[in-house]
Formats: C-alpha cells, structure tokens, sequence
C-alpha cells in the first residue's frame, strides 16, 4: 500500500510517554493506516481547529472514518492490543481480541480487576480455570481472561493443560504442534511458546502431542517445574483444564498452581457438579480465589 507522507509540523505535538517517546496524533496514524489521504486529513483539521471538536469526531463527521477506525487508531497510540473484526488471526471465541469494548468483555475486565486484587497483586502468579462439565466454557474463558491481562500490560502466560481435547490451539489458531506435553517429556522446553505480533505481553503454550497418559504426565514433578519457570519468566499464568467432572486432571493441575477460578454456564451446569468440583479443590488445598457463572 502507498503511504502519502505529509508537514504536519503545525499542529501542536502530542505529549511525552513516561519513556521519552512522542506517541503518533490520530491523524497520522489514519493517515499511515490508509483510512485517510492527505486532502481529507487537511479538511479534517480544519474542522477540528473550527469547531473544537477532537480530530476523529471532525473526520468522522466528515465521513472520511468509521468509529472503528477511530478506536483502532486509539488503540495503536495508547498501545493497546486488540484486531479489527475483518482480520482472521484468530478465532471470533477471543472477543477481548476482536470486541474489547463490548459489555462482555467489559465484565471481563471487571474480573480481571478481582483477580488482581485477590490473587496476583498478592504475589501468586499461576490460576486455573476450572469448569465442571464439557461445554461450561472454561477454555473461552481462560482465553479471553489471559488476553484482558496482557492487555493490561502483564508479561501473560496461557498454558493449554487440557491435555484430552485441548481448544487453545483452535482459538489461537496455533502453527506449533509442540506444547505442553511434549515439554513434559523432555522432548522441548519453553521455547515452544507461541507469541503474537498483533497481542503483545501474550505468549501460549498449546497443549502439544495428545498422549494417551494425561493424568499421570500432570502428576509428574516436570509439570511443578514448568510453572515454577513460568512464574519467573511471567507475571500472570492462566492454565486451562479439562472438564473436573469427567477426569480428575484438573484438580492435580489446580494443586500445582495454588488457586483456581470456577467457571459454570448458566442453565447448563448442575449445583451437584458444581458443589463437587468445589469440595474436591478444597480437598487438594486449593484456594476457589473466585466463582463466575458464564451466560450462554
């Protein structure tokens, strides 16, 4: 794509980040974005400096920008992670990637603002969202959570522990076939993490090579030791686990990271499960840092 470059020494800099840089002003981001041409950024300050309105509402009252484009825009210069929705990195299940203002992804955010307070901000660094049944959404969740804190700037790991029908390599739409497994063996470290130019702050590691011996590869000391390194690499751990109702996986995983979050789906998962699943990490001394109950 052509890229028009333009003087626009006369408008008034942006002011300094903390690290000394000059963030770029919304006009020259649509501009370096396409979404503007020289003679619609002109018309556009135009407006702006008339009226007084911000720059993106005068280009967007001219109809040379979507609302979108704005907040695109907005997201580049404050250095917020997140795709417009045409893109297909990754699949539309990670709304904080694709919808980071919708209502849903706000009471993520609220969450996330629990989660800190209860849990990271008082030093624990690894958390297990667990659900009882298939289908109570935990690995969206564990997604989506571990995409709201990497956009709060938080080294971000999200480990695929459901090592029975892993999600995260679908929803990441992950290239790597190695993961967790294949690291619980010996066969790879860390290093098989995959990182994301379009989300900074987030790594995953998928859950790699199904094997036919998922419980006991968790049981191991080896899966201690993976997110004992995690925890000096990264600020913030979410581990994704299978159904606690169908195997016991997820409460040796939850041990291991010290908490858990407990996920249910609302009209789908039965209080009987529920209140099991919850009895059974308490059992293990596993800390329930909070219960969330998912509209369908």
């Amino acid at each position: 794509m052509n890229r028009t470059k333009m003087n626009i020494s006369h408008i008034n800099p942006s002011p300094m980040t903390p690290d000394g840089r000059r963030p770029m002003m919304i006009g020259q981001l649509l501009l370096e974005m396409g979404k503007l041409t020289s003679d619609q950024l002109e018309r556009a300050l135009a407006l702006q400096q008339k009226s007084g309105m911000a720059f993106g509402e005068a280009a967007k009252k001219l109809g040379f920008v979507s609302e979108s484009d704005i907040q695109r825009a907005l997201a580049i210069q404050f250095e917020y992670s997140y795709l417009p929705r045409h893109e297909e990195t990754f699949s539309r299940r990670l709304q904080a990637a694709y919808e980071p203002f919708s209502p849903q992804v706000e009471a993520l955010r609220a969450l996330r603002s629990q989660l800190a307070l209860r849990w990271f901000n008082q030093g624990f660094k690894t958390l297990a969202v667990v659900a009882a049944n298939p289908g109570d959404g935990c690995s969206d969740l564990a997604a989506n959570l571990a995409v709201v804190f990497s956009q709060l700037g938080e080294r971000t790991l999200l480990i695929d522990a459901n090592l029975r029908t892993p999600e995260q390599r679908k929803i990441f739409k992950l290239q790597q076939p190695r993961g967790l497994s294949d690291v619980l063996i010996g066969r790879n470290d860390l290093s098989v993490v995959c990182r994301f130019d379009s989300l900074k702050n987030l790594s995953v590691l998928g859950a790699g090579t199904v094997p036919p011996n998922p419980q006991e590869l968790l049981s191991r000391r080896g899966f201690a030791a993976i997110l004992d390194k995690a925890r000096e690499q990264y600020d913030v751990v979410i581990v994704d686990t299978p159904p606690a109702v169908v195997t016991s996986d997820a409460q040796a995983i939850a041990a291991n990271c010290g908490g858990a979050l407990l996920v249910s789906q609302r009209n789908l998962t039965r209080m009987a499960d529920l209140a099991n699943v919850r009895d059974q990490l308490l059992v293990c001394d596993v800390q329930i840092v909070a219960a969330i109950v998912k509209d369908s």
